[in-house]
């Protein structure tokens, strides 16, 4: 009787073969990930643990940087500016980019025009854009925003350049005083850049919607009419269902997105970005660029990334049984 072990032997060599050929053919997928990826993140980290990082007077602190971060105001109110901008930028988005999608998706007259239409703002420069917002939200009496609510008997706003919350202009204008200081909500420059914002990433998310819903088969809306269903029903038992795992796609490239931005924070308010529009980006790239504190920005950037990646990792686990792929 022959011995198995040859046969063995001869299988254990084919699935190394095979598994060298799989990582060769990894290997040009891996490479850019890891030169642009994991050695920058590896980089950071280290620069992290120095103080005057770059400098002849470089020594190891250990991780005196991240207590200095998380133990001081800066970084938190910078926090809280994102965590504003992520709230009033990423819902919103994705709601009127669904909507309008639906929208769209219609058989409807000069329907290419509209979708190029939408599209054109996402492939547009930011700062190109950026300054052309900039102009529309001017603090002169001829701004087209000052125009605007001029219209309506309003006097003229410093917008861009107004540190004031929105919640605390309320509170003002009604003559209510006392409240605190953290009530006093994003301030008016910050939503200025939060407009910005939804109208250049809405583009994108209407073609991402678009396609999405081009995917859905027609059959499944014939047969919910001829059941009685109405566009309510159609839309919260066919349309949401089937296009979760675009929800969840877009939910996530949208919050990751708006917590990395910084062009249009640093084009549109010049003057107020120091304070009441900070976000953690530009607190980074001030530590970074303007101060040279390259230890104490690579802490703030490890932070971030720990704090991205821990919003990821909970909106797959939140929403990992709602999505329905087909």
């Amino acid at each position: 009787m022959a011995s198995p072990l040859p046969r063995f032997a001869a299988a254990q060599a084919l699935q190394r073969r095979e598994a060298i050929l799989a990582y060769g053919f990894l290997l040009p997928a891996f490479a850019p990930l890891a030169v642009f990826f994991l050695y920058p993140l590896a980089a950071v980290f280290a620069g992290s643990l120095f103080r005057d990082w770059g400098t002849p007077l470089r020594r190891f602190a250990g991780v005196e940087n991240f207590d200095l971060v998380l133990g001081g105001s800066e970084f938190w109110r910078s926090l809280l500016i994102t965590v504003y901008y992520v709230a009033g930028t990423a819902p919103v988005a994705l709601a009127l980019g669904f909507l309008i999608a639906s929208l769209l998706h219609q058989q409807i007259r000069a329907r290419g025009f509209y979708r190029a239409s939408y599209f054109l703002p996402y492939i547009t420069s930011t700062v190109a854009a950026a300054a052309v917002f900039r102009w529309i939200f001017g603090v002169g009496p001829r701004s087209a925003a000052n125009v605007f609510v001029g219209w309506f008997g309003f006097e003229k706003l410093q917008w861009t350049l107004e540190p004031r919350g929105l919640f605390e202009m309320i509170a003002d204008g009604l003559g209510f005083q006392g409240y605190p200081a953290w009530a006093g909500g994003p301030s008016l420059a910050l939503l200025c850049v939060m407009a910005f914002a939804i109208w250049h990433m809405l583009g994108f998310n209407i073609v991402v919607f678009l396609a999405g819903l081009s995917a859905i088969p027609k059959e499944l809306y014939e047969a919910a009419e001829v059941d009685g269903a109405n566009w309510r029903q159609r839309t919260t038992q066919i349309t949401l269902p089937l296009l979760s795992p675009t929800l969840l796609f877009l939910g996530l490239v949208s919050v990751i997105r708006a917590f990395q931005s910084f062009n249009d924070v640093y084009i549109l308010t010049p003057v107020q970005r120091s304070y009441t529009t900070r976000n953690v980006i530009m607190l980074i790239y001030q530590r970074m660029v303007e101060r040279t504190d390259f230890g104490y920005a690579s802490a703030i950037s490890f932070v971030l990334f720990l704090i991205i990646l821990s919003l990821t990792l909970l909106q797959l686990q939140l929403f990992e049984k709602r999505v329905h792929y087909q």
